[in-house]
């Protein structure tokens, strides 16, 4: 995985086709329902895939935190986590199974910090710092705040409820400042979890041909992308994070967000 350093003026960056990250890596917290009507124990699965090309899953060790924030408050979820075997296309892998529990209307931001992975084929380490959100009673109280995480991608667009045919914007922050330059890899969930059977459900769409899509942020850290059809959508700034080495080998230390688009009925 590459990062990127190019000072680019345009308020947007634009997006692109990249040969250099053909199979996107991405850590997933995923829920099939984000905008929740009454309260109750909300199932969570974190995978660490390739669910564009519902490919290859990897193993993903315990993770070192994972939490929701509510209102400005964090609710450790690290008691819920119960080992899985998720069944990919390609291969098994280790995962997790959590649980959410919705009490009050609000916002509930689900945080992940992974431990480090070792990609053999690049003889690095990634860590994907990953946020996704649920919402009760369509009350807006925590989407639009930074988390205060060593890397994030903050939304501008409320991320539950984005328009198929719109723009999601998106900046990558550090240590709280904004980061010029950054490579986002663009993934779309093709084929969603299975949360009873531990496997992939049918896909719904095939990747472009070209590699993966990749967005470079401007100088301010800002970067936006239309957003084409329905479903779920993974922005992942590579190497965004202010840790760049791990036991001795280089880290990529990612910040991914999921948002959810729907389509206009």
């Amino acid at each position: 995985m590459i990062l990127r350093k190019l000072g680019l003026g345009a308020l947007c960056a634009a997006t692109m086709l990249s040969p250099l990250t053909a199979q996107a890596h991405f850590q997933l917290a995923y829920t099939p329902e984000v905008n929740l009507e009454k309260s109750g124990d909300v199932p969570v699965k974190l995978i660490f895939w390739h669910p564009f090309e519902n490919g290859h899953a990897m193993d993903m060790g315990e993770p070192l935190e994972f939490y929701a924030i509510h209102r400005g408050e964090k609710i450790d979820l690290k008691d819920t986590l119960k080992p899985i075997t998720f069944s990919g296309s390609e291969n098994e892998a280790a995962a997790y199974d959590a649980t959410l529990s919705v009490k009050r209307s609000g916002d509930y931001v689900l945080v992940v910090e992974p431990a480090p992975y070792y990609e053999e084929s690049e003889d690095i380490f990634i860590q994907q710092i990953t946020k996704s959100y649920v919402s009760r009673s369509e009350i807006p109280t925590d989407w639009m705040e930074p988390q205060g995480l060593v890397t994030e991608i903050l939304p501008l667009n409320r991320p539950t409820n984005i328009v198929a045919g719109s723009t999601f914007t998106g900046r990558v922050l550090a240590e709280g400042k904004p980061v010029a330059g950054a490579e986002i890899e663009i993934e779309y969930m093709a084929a969603e979890p299975d949360m009873v059977e531990n496997k992939p459900t049918e896909p719904k769409a095939s990747p472009m041909p070209g590699g993966a899509l990749v967005a470079i942020s401007d100088e301010n850290g800002y970067f936006t992308f239309g957003i084409p059809k329905a479903g779920f959508w993974g922005f992942a700034a590579l190497g965004s994070g202010p840790a760049k080495e791990h036991a001795g080998k280089e880290l990529s230390q990612d910040a991914v967000i999921w948002v959810r688009a729907y389509d206009v009925e």
